[in-house]
């Protein structure tokens, strides 16, 4: 068995070759395009005819090179970049350096993999974090509107400024330019944004209607449609998460802790793992909040620590709590019943 590792940039792969007793082997590079990477596994193998495992960090372009080896036959795993520079922090830190830092972590079995989803499970969080991409430019566009509203001192008397009766008053703004004809263009690349995420909408619904996990995120209170169907991709597996803890530590939502002897400090929330889960998450929370099974426990949460951060730390538990409970709906297949309720409570 032979152990590489490999360090990606945007133009090489360093690949650091080590037998299965440590010894360096080889040091290689290579472009990081597809026919390169094939050309590299077939001179391996050519060159040692030995099985390959190979390690790579978690970054941008990992999983093509990942899909790409592992077609030419190797065993390809990603790192977690920050377990790893955590496992071998260096003083030096070139890229032959990270690639043989990488290698020695495989042949010491001391890698800390993270999971990989499968392609069904990619292309429904590609489309949910897209359609989560569209709206942050809608929401971008309309506060610039409304920025140029308050600092020319018009007034907004529309509930909303991008309905029907908002948009004529748009229309019939007074502004001298640019800005007028930064207004304009606005709000018709808000209605291109609208379009196309009701297009993703329609994808969403059509194409991926049969998701299990859907139907019983909808009981949760906060979440809808868009939201479960966010979660449900950003999770994938249930089963990978042993506990309801393991599965609140991987949204990030859990505060830092440095323990050492008497001393006991929380810090700020780590916010590992995907921070679209994180969102969808406080996004559900913040309709939860009103919840009989939620709102007392918020209300005081919230009093107790005072208005300067009460709130915001009340909400988070409050995020914690339902992922609690989304563990234990998704493990046991069960619709969301609050813990001593005699029926079941849906959003």
């Amino acid at each position: 068995m032979l152990h590489a590792g490999l360090d990606l940039s945007r133009k090489k792969v360093d690949v650091c070759l080590l037998s299965e007793q440590g010894e360096q082997l080889a040091q290689l590079v290579s472009p990081p395009d597809a026919d390169a990477l094939r050309s590299l596994a077939r001179r391996i193998a050519e060159s040692y005819r030995e099985p390959v495992c190979a390690v790579i960090e978690s970054m941008t372009g990992a999983r093509f090179v990942h899909d790409t080896l592992e077609q030419a036959g190797w065993a390809v795993e990603i790192a977690d970049a920050q377990k790893v520079k955590g496992l071998a922090p260096l003083a030096c830190k070139t890229d032959k350096i990270d690639s043989l830092v990488l290698a020695k972590l495989s042949q010491r079995d001391l890698v800390p993999a993270i999971w990989l989803p499968d392609p069904r499970v990619r292309e429904e969080r590609e489309l949910a974090r897209f359609r989560l991409h569209l709206v942050k430019h809608k929401s971008a566009l309309k506060n610039r509107v409304h920025s140029t509203l308050i600092n020319f001192g018009k007034p907004c008397p529309v509930t909303d400024l991008f309905g029907v009766e908002g948009r004529r008053l748009l229309e019939r703004l007074q502004v001298p330019e640019p800005w007028r004809g930064n207004v304009a263009a606005s709000v018709v690349l808000i209605g291109d944004l609208e379009r196309q995420i009701a297009e993703a909408n329609c994808r969403l619904k059509h194409g991926h209607a049969d998701h299990p996990y859907i139907p019983l995120l909808m009981s949760a209170p906060g979440i809808g449609w868009v939201l479960a169907f966010t979660i449900a991709a950003e999770i994938g597996e249930i089963e990978r998460f042993p506990s309801p803890e393991q599965l609140a530590g991987y949204t990030g939502l859990c505060p830092r802790v440095n323990q050492s002897g008497e001393k006991d400090r929380r810090g700020p929330l780590t916010k590992h793992g995907p921070r679209y889960l994180r969102w969808a998450l406080l996004e559900a929370t913040m309709h939860a909040l009103k919840h009989p099974a939620y709102a007392e426990r918020y209300q005081r949460n919230k009093h107790r620590l005072g208005k300067q951060r009460g709130a915001k730390v009340a909400q988070i538990d409050i995020a914690r709590r339902l992922t609690h409970a989304i563990w234990h709906m998704l493990s046991r297949n069960q619709q969301f019943a609050p813990r001593g309720a005699a029926f079941r409570l849906a959003a």
